[in-house]
């Protein structure tokens, strides 16, 4: 009986965990309340609202608040902001955009949509983030905007980018889809750009819904700028009389997944703490294991942990990442080999350059004074990618799930242990 607890379940001993870690369980009666009270208000007054009414206002004055004040636009989804943001920007067309080297494909794809030309910064060392001295090498008269992503809920060096930034007068975009409730010096990330965008699309860590986003900024002018370009260029804020002023889309958020965003928005604080509590826990419960070392972060920075970093130093293991990641699984945890999928610019849209059918645009556009074959080769970011894996979590764990992890973790590293 002991061999076969003992024994890996990829080799067909027992699984530490038989069942599947809980579902999240992030909706429940708080919001069911907010969508009945938005439905009884739709049936009594026999009206259906769009947005920008008194659910979506008060939605959005709540993550001011929130942020320590400021001006937000709720708008349907994380990759709307970011498209949204670089348009309150008013950037020139076929200058040039840097960005981090991990991120979704929405968070990359509004660059060349809008005619601008991306540049991908490699990551810091040991970072999946990018830094301020990757962003700097790839600074030119041509960079109109910088735009950072802060991932895996770990803040950037934002404090040395915004001084990067300031001294070469560029606007910076804090993409903070996977950070909302991070903090960098004490000071919540989306706070320190000129302009930033989250994404509230279910899997985040505070949600409106199966989709939706909001664009945060300290400036006034910036936010009415916002307004008009999630608004198909409504001319919000201007003089009487003023038509339609900008060719976009309508990227308005509804009123319905506003509640259900305030709703989400009064738990977010609580949430982030637990999966603070809980990643320390297991980040303790492993830190004995030569082979792997869960991510800890700078003291500077707190991470809200959208998912935990894991690196696998395989000099200690008698077996590779693949195989040891895959053991994992068979015990019932469901990591992720690498963040290769966070890695846009090795797409097949971005490789094969299809943004405006076979075109080539914007980076065949004779208007484009750059290298439009450069390539980004990013050796740090392809070193996290080959030395660290993920780790799924979220602030409903108990004491039964974490005690699981770190044995699950505990019972694969003595498996593969050397010596």
């Amino acid at each position: 009986m002991g061999d076969r607890v003992n024994k890996l379940a990829l080799h067909g001993g027992r699984p530490v965990r038989e069942a599947q870690l809980p579902a999240r369980g992030h909706i429940g009666s708080e919001e069911l309340a907010a969508v009945s009270a938005y439905m009884d208000k739709v049936v009594a007054t026999g009206t259906l609202g769009a947005y920008q009414g008194e659910e979506e206002e008060a939605y959005c004055a709540a993550f001011a608040e929130y942020l320590g004040g400021g001006y937000a636009d709720a708008v349907s989804s994380g990759s709307a902001a970011i498209y949204v943001a670089l348009l309150a920007l008013e950037l020139e067309a076929f200058t040039e955009v840097i960005i981090g080297p991990f991120t979704d494909p929405g968070g990359i794809m509004p660059i060349p949509l809008q005619s601008m030309i991306p540049m991908i910064a490699d990551s810091a060392p040991g970072s999946f983030n990018t830094g301020p001295e990757q962003i700097e090498e790839l600074i030119s008269p041509r960079t109109s905007a910088i735009i950072v992503p802060h991932i895996a809920g770990e803040p950037a060096d934002i404090g040395g980018i915004m001084e990067v930034a300031g001294r070469h007068g560029i606007p910076v975009i804090e993409d903070c889809a996977q950070a909302h409730g991070a903090r960098y010096r004490g000071q919540q990330v989306g706070s320190f750009g000129d302009i930033a965008a989250f994404s509230t699309m279910s899997g985040k860590h505070h949600s409106s819904g199966g989709q939706g986003g909001i664009v945060f900024t300290r400036d006034e002018r910036l936010y009415q700028s916002a307004r008009r370009m999630a608004d198909r260029g409504k001319p919000h804020f201007l003089p009487e009389g003023a038509t339609n002023m900008q060719a976009t889309l309508n990227f308005n958020q509804t009123d319905l997944a506003a509640a259900v965003g305030l709703a989400q928005l009064r738990k977010l604080p609580e949430m982030v703490e637990r999966r603070r509590a809980i990643a320390g826990q297991l980040i303790e419960g492993t830190a004995d294991l030569a082979m792997i070392a869960l991510r800890q972060t700078a003291p500077e920075v707190a991470s809200s942990y959208w998912f935990l970093p894991a690196a696998f130093y395989p000099q200690q293991a008698a077996c590779d990442k693949e195989t040891f990641c895959k053991s994992l699984r068979a015990e019932g945890l469901p990591v992720t080999d690498d963040y290769r999928s966070g890695m846009p610019h090795r797409q097949t849209w971005y490789t094969e350059r299809r943004v405006f059918g076979s075109s080539g645009y914007p980076w065949a556009s004779p208007l484009y004074e750059g290298d439009p074959n450069r390539e980004f080769p990013c050796p740090n970011a392809q070193a996290m990618l080959k030395s660290h894996f993920t780790i799924p979590l979220h602030e409903n764990w108990r004491t039964r799930e974490i005690d699981d992890v770190i044995a699950i973790f505990e019972k694969v590293a003595a498996a593969y242990r050397t010596g």
